[in-house]
């Protein structure tokens, strides 16, 4: 990737950087430029004041003085009647073309992003937008050594500025350009004059300031979209920019000209001064402005006054609520409190050992990485999105095939992985975060119905934040007054914070989710960033190389697509990404190429706009609340991983002025790292940072590198619904049903937990043993483990804990006869359980598999004792006995969809067996007892309608049918069992009534 480097007198070492714009050549003003200014002056005071005064005196008031009647209607229509029309026309453009002018001023003061548009005044404001940018064009240099006009109002108290400086430059037009030029002739001036102070005191060389030649830097004005940073100072000056935390360290907190303070290395304004460190260097430093005659008075006095505010008047006071500035995104501080390490999640660390995150660090300090990949352990969000995404995908397979099949269930295993697919499903199981990820959703949603229930709009996010003790950080765009409860105000007004304690007190509500752009990118000092790709005002450049920006990428697709707190979703994936729409066919779309994507969002871009002017609403924030959120404004982003065009790029930049109103975000990649139309520009490097330093942001970044890609990509393969499964499928794992099989332990699962074969262990660790032999028995293919230390400590465990629970938990177990401890370790280094530690859900697949597909085939009394035996083992859900607060790996398994199909298997060819016979109570007694495990199965129910329709009583079939009406609630019966009951029991409607 092409790299910018600053060279100074020195030279300089180019570091890791946020790629900014180039400035705009510097030039000084002309007679011709003092010409166009005058001139502008003239024409809008001729067209804002010279009209209406000639309207006033030459035709004075053209409507009528009184009441329209009909006498007035039937009067003959004279020039005068003309005239006055035409008056009022005038008057109507006049309006208009003020109304252009006072939108064009507003823009230029604020220098944020391209004004609004008036509506139907196209060529009026771009004459205003003209003539106004031509006056500015000279008014520039008043901003020599103060800021600039896009700074006016950033010092005001509570930070009152709504606007980001650096995301909202938006390019593409006629004012932008001519706001740039502007910009750029003050910070020209404003270098001249600190050129010649240096220079100035270069020949002065004979005086030395107090502790060695004491330099300062004054803060620059904005060229274009170009905002000085820490980051480019240090650059330019001190020849790296990572040294920008020496410049910090030597002006924090301390008082600036304009009453502010710095109190974040990525905030900085126009005008500060900045002491700067000894070796310093750069024609741009000043080292002593009494002697430097180009140097107003007053800025001389300011720096005199500012070197008096040394390290020894500062504190480590607090940063002051109103010194924010939303240009950046700022890393929120942590709330007070004592030992808060990092879970998974943000929960504190497990009283006995540390969390995953250190775990996983000490295990790449090692050099081994227990052979799963770090990339997802260390993503808890988007591991919590995948796993759910999975096991709702394998749930449908699931009930996709028991209601395709017919006397029986069609795979009724999901295949177990192997290869690269188990390791990414074992770290996926490691990394989740599933708690974070509903707390996180039920905190935006909940904040999204009090704002609807106060008719407040919902503020513009640009980033959450999760800290390392699980509080919720929004920063907003601008302030936005005071959050609902239980949200407070963070560090400052565009702070809101929720803390975790008030988020798990939330409840589930019936509102749309109101930022589903939210998107993880990185950790940076041990708090999530998720940045809203939909809120920018632009396009989110990634500059690096190929392979590193395809990692990001593809984590983004994969978390937008999977992620809980998102409702609907158009996620466009241009020109990669084909493979990952396995993910989320109903969210992930792929384009080939930037035409089409261009002329796809054009037409989006027109529709949407219509329709937020149809509604009414400002943005879709406006509709995501109140009574038009059931038109939820569903987001569309757009991944576009390769660099485009030059004249692709400008029309992607145009679609993008307008997006972040739309709910439209656009992610580009960029080979050079120069790309028209970027409001906000990050950089991945080869060692895994995402840093965009004139946002204040140097993350360690949230990636999904190829491999892991093809491994989760065929997760969700291997469970896809449509895929063809054979009808033989056999349980992982088979046990020896004859007398001679007995195992040496047997726990019964299904029901109330119980274990027979070995003494209750001592103590404490009773639970937590049985919890672990319980994930043991239900994944006979073996548990990796950190997917054990995981499951038992959601919080987190060190090592040595988890290995001495594996030892006690071997020692509890025992060995066969022959030696073999009955637990073990395979090739990989999974935990598996020998074949005599049973459970009674092994021995009750193993009996269906032998009653249907084994000797039971061909022998009808073995297939009925069998299905009998099977029946006779369920004693209700699984370990419906579990404590409150443990087992919560249980939601990551579809075990509990397994075991209701399998009861419901078991009791349809129970019914099936007895019905051939002619046995319709006894088909009855079968089918109602896997309708205790089973209640919601619809195969149940129609089959027992049937077998009780064989009865040929019609009381029954009538009590039944309104027992089955009535557990159907307000939804109805199913069509299936409707149609049936029409069959059966024509009259059965007026029946439920009479019952009833």
């Amino acid at each position: 990737m092409a790299r910018r480097t600053t060279s100074s007198s020195t030279g300089s070492t180019p570091g890791p950087r946020n790629r900014t714009p180039q400035p705009l050549p510097r030039r000084r003003r002309t007679f011709g430029d003092f010409a166009k200014a005058t001139a502008a002056f003239v024409a809008l005071l001729v067209l804002l004041v010279g009209v209406p005064g000639a309207l006033v005196v030459s035709v004075g008031w053209p409507l009528p003085h009184g009441a329209p009647s009909l006498d007035w209607l039937q009067q003959e229509i004279t020039v005068g009647t003309f005239i006055n029309v035409l008056t009022v026309i005038v008057w109507f453009a006049w309006a208009q073309f003020t109304a252009c002018v006072l939108v064009e001023v507003k823009a230029a003061l604020s220098g944020v992003g391209l004004p609004n548009r008036v509506p139907g005044a196209g060529p009026s404001q771009l004459l205003a937008r003209q003539l106004v940018a031509a006056l500015l064009l000279v008014g520039a240099t008043a901003a020599s050594f103060a800021p600039g006009l896009s700074q006016l109002g950033q010092s005001l108290e509570g930070n009152q500025r709504g606007t980001v400086a650096a995301a909202q430059q938006t390019p593409g037009g006629l004012f932008a350009q001519q706001q740039e030029q502007a910009a750029s002739s003050a910070a020209a001036a404003l270098a001249e004059q600190a050129a010649d102070a240096a220079s100035h005191a270069d020949a002065g060389s004979g005086h030395t300031a107090h502790e060695g030649d004491t330099k300062y830097y004054r803060i620059h004005p904005p060229e274009g979209r170009h905002h000085d940073s820490l980051w480019e100072i240090a650059e330019r000056h001190l020849g790296d920019g990572r040294r920008y935390k020496e410049i910090y360290q030597l002006n924090k907190d301390r008082t600036q000209p304009d009453g502010s303070k710095l109190s974040e290395a990525s905030l900085i304004r126009p005008g500060w001064i900045l002491e700067m460190p000894g070796d310093a260097h750069g024609g741009d430093l000043v080292e002593l402005p009494d002697e430097a005659p180009k140097v107003s008075e007053q800025v001389q006095q300011q720096i005199h006054d500012y070197a008096k505010t040394g390290d020894h008047q500062q504190g480590g006071g607090q940063q002051g609520a109103g010194d924010r500035d939303t240009a950046h995104i700022h890393l929120p501080h942590q709330r007070p409190g004592g030992d808060q390490g990092v879970g998974r999640g943000g929960d504190q660390r497990h009283e006995q050992g540390a969390s995953h995150a250190s775990d996983s660090s000490a295990a790449e300090e090692s050099g081994f990485s227990f052979g799963l990949p770090e990339t997802l352990v260390g993503a808890p969000l988007l591991a919590a999105g995948l796993l759910g995404a999975l096991g709702r995908r394998r749930r449908q397979a699931l009930w996709q095939s028991a209601l395709g099949a017919v006397g029986g269930r069609r795979g009724m295993e999901p295949p177990v992985p192997t290869g690269s697919a188990a390791d990414a499903q074992d770290a996926l199981l490691v990394g989740a975060d599933p708690e974070g990820v509903r707390l996180l959703d039920l905190s935006l949603r909940g904040l999204a119905a009090a704002l609807a229930a106060e008719s407040r709009p919902l503020p513009t996010v640009y980033a959450a934040w999760l800290s390392g003790n699980g509080d919720l950080h929004l920063q907003l765009a601008q302030p936005a007054g005071k959050p609902p409860a239980p949200w407070q105000l963070g560090q400052d007004q565009t702070f809101w914070m929720l803390a975790r304690a008030d988020a798990e007190r939330y409840e589930d509500v019936d509102t749309a989710a109101p930022y589903p752009g939210l998107v993880s990118l990185g950790t940076m000092d041990d708090s999530r960033l998720l940045l809203n790709l939909e809120s920018v005002p632009g396009i989110v450049s990634l500059s690096g190389s190929a392979s590193d920006r395809a990692g990001v990428f593809a984590s983004v697709a994969a978390e937008l697509a999977t992620n809980g707190w998102s409702d609907r979703m158009t996620i466009t994936l241009v020109g990669f990404g084909e493979d990952l729409t396995p993910l989320a066919p109903n969210r992930l779309r792929h384009l080939d190429d930037v035409e089409a994507l261009v002329e796809t969002m054009e037409a989006e871009t027109r529709q949407r706009r219509g329709a937020l002017g149809a509604a009414g609403h400002d943005s879709v924030l406006t509709g995501r609340t109140g009574p038009a959120q059931h038109t939820r404004w569903a987001p569309h982003l757009v991944l576009l991983a390769a660099e485009p065009s030059a004249e692709d790029a400008v029309k992607l930049a145009e679609l993008a002025a307008d997006a972040s109103r739309l709910g439209i975000g656009y992610l580009v990649g960029t080979e050079s790292g120069d790309l028209p139309g970027a409001a906000w520009e990050m950089e991945i490097t080869g060692e895994g940072k995402l840093l965009a330093p004139l946002l204040g942001l140097e993350l360690d970044a949230q990636s999904l590198p190829v491999a892991q890609q093809r491994a989760v990509v065929e997760l969700f393969v291997e469970a896809d619904p449509e895929r063809e499964r054979t009808n033989s499928a056999a349980p992982p794992f088979l046990v020896d049903i004859s007398e001679q099989g007995r195992p040496a332990v047997y726990a019964r699962l299904v029901g109330p937990y119980e274990i027979i074969g070995l003494d209750t262990p001592d103590g404490e660790r009773s639970p937590l043993m049985h919890e672990a032999l319980a994930l043991l028995l239900l994944h006979r293919e073996g548990v990796h483990p950190r997917v054990l230390s995981s499951a038992l400590w959601p919080r987190g465990v060190t090592d040595d804990v988890r290995d001495a629970l594996v030892d006690r938990l071997r020692g509890w177990l025992g060995t066969d006869p022959d030696g073999t401890a009955r637990l073990g370790t395979d090739a990989t280094g999974r935990l598996t359980l020998a074949k005599s530690v049973v459970s009674d859900l092994d021995v009750l697949r193993s009996l269906y598999h032998e009653a249907t597909q084994g000797k039971g085939v061909n022998s009808r009394a073995v297939r009925g004792r069998l299905l009998t035996d099977a029946l006779v083992l369920v004693r209700g859900p699984l370990l419906a006995d579990r404590p409150a607060g443990r087992y919560g790996w249980l939601t990551h398994e579809i075990i509990d969809a397994q075991l209701p199909l399998l009861v419901a298997d078991i009791g349809l060819a129970l019914s099936a067996f007895h019905l051939e016979k002619d046995r319709a109570e006894k088909a009855i007694e079968a089918l109602n007892a896997a309708l205790n495990s089973a209640p919601a199965d619809e195969r149940l129910w129609n089959e027992l309608l049937r077998a009780t329709h064989t009865t040929g009583d019609g009381d029954r079939m009538k009590r039944l049918a309104a027992d089955l009406v009535a557990r159907s609630g307000a939804r109805g019966l199913p069509p299936r069992t409707e149609a049936l009951l029409d069959e059966l029991l024509p009259m059965w409607r007026s029946g439920v009534a009479a019952v009833g």
